[in-house]
């Protein structure tokens, strides 16, 4: 069973082939389905290993099909350093026999992924009739939120706003490019932003416990996407605001010790999203509840993101054997592999 290798290039390609908004929507569908059999999974709560600086995560979810991982990090001060404050690579494997079949790029298609997952959210979160939407923070994972929003939503106006302006800048000149029908419009401070917004989406990468959206500021009837309180010590919006919505998460387990919830009583109410999309729980209930998705990212969607971005390279052709897996003409001789290397090989370990 042959392992496959997709690059950052593949992605790209990938994306190119099927149409940003086509994909997203794509990607919505698989969300959708897979969420839709929730009980299927074998899931847990993601393994992290924090520092002052940052966190490395592992996060594994399996069917009885299929096992799915996600290597991914958080750095914030990354970018002073030129790096990316997130990294990730994913893995899908076969649960008969245990080999990988996938080995897979996961920093762009992450971005995709928490975007599409926002709008899953929303479609059952907020109003229909939404057309505006606050961006609050605007680093690398701001393009794709206003995009899936703007092509798959029908948002018309987004209201952007970060403490850097560089950070702004680039947003403005990518929507521009991209999307020249979605209005952009420059907001001097998040109240300014927030003010008259149907929905309100956070992604900001500080790891901090911050009071980025205070009551003042939430009027009847918004959705707030709050996507960048995502672990322990982490949050973005003010107790209060979570206190007086009402809450939809992905896997309550986990979004107790890292999401906005983490400043909420142990018997907080909290809703999975798999149960509004089976109908075993509303979703909004009128046009003046405050609705909030407190989001922290699942291995779940990470999953399906992995299937996509296999399906999708099919269809293309794209990919190559990765080599890491001996290729055994004796699957019981495993030293037979090193005895059969080529003696110049065998020279230079000497």
């Amino acid at each position: 069973m042959a392992m496959t290798q997709l690059t950052t290039q593949d992605l790209t390609r990938i994306v190119a082939a099927n149409g940003l908004p086509t994909l997203l929507g794509r990607l919505v569908d698989y969300l959708e389905a897979d969420f839709r059999r929730w009980p299927e999974f074998d899931k847990s709560p993601r393994s992290a290993a924090h520092s002052a600086l940052g966190v490395i995560e592992l996060m594994p979810v399996a069917d009885a099909k299929e096992y799915s991982f996600k290597y991914v990090n958080g750095h914030p001060g990354n970018t002073k350093l030129g790096l990316s404050t997130v990294v990730a690579f994913g893995v899908l494997a076969d649960m008969d026999t245990g080999l990988p079949t996938l080995i897979s790029e996961l920093t762009l298609t992450t971005a995709l992924r928490t975007a599409a997952t926002s709008v899953m959210a929303a479609k059952l979160l907020a109003r229909k009739d939404s057309k505006t939407m606050a961006l609050i923070g605007n680093g690398a994972q701001s393009e794709f939120q206003a995009l899936a929003f703007h092509h798959l939503m029908g948002i018309e106006e987004v209201r952007v706003f970060d403490t850097d302006p560089a950070a702004t800048d680039k947003l403005v000149r990518n929507l521009a490019a991209a999307a020249p029908a979605l209005r952009v419009v420059r907001s001097a401070s998040v109240a300014q932003a927030v003010r008259g917004a149907d929905i309100v989406t956070t992604v900001t990468a500080d790891k901090a416990n911050a009071d980025i959206l205070t009551p003042d500021m939430i009027e009847p009837g918004m959705h707030i996407n709050g996507v960048g309180g995502d672990c322990p010590g982490k949050t973005e919006l003010a107790p209060e605001v979570v206190a007086n919505a009402s809450v939809f998460v992905e896997f309550e387990p986990q979004s107790r010790i890292e999401g906005e919830l983490q400043q909420m009583p142990a018997d907080f109410p909290a809703t999975e999203l798999w149960e509004v999309l089976t109908l075993r729980a509303a979703g909004r209930r009128n046009g003046a509840e405050v609705t909030l998705f407190d989001s922290v990212g699942f291995a779940l969607e990470d999953y399906s993101a992995l299937r996509l971005v296999r399906d999708s390279a099919k269809e293309l052709g794209l990919g190559r054997e990765a080599g890491l897996i001996p290729a055994l003409r004796d699957p019981k001789d495993l030293f037979g592999e090193l005895a059969a290397a080529p003696a110049i090989a065998r020279l230079k370990v000497a």
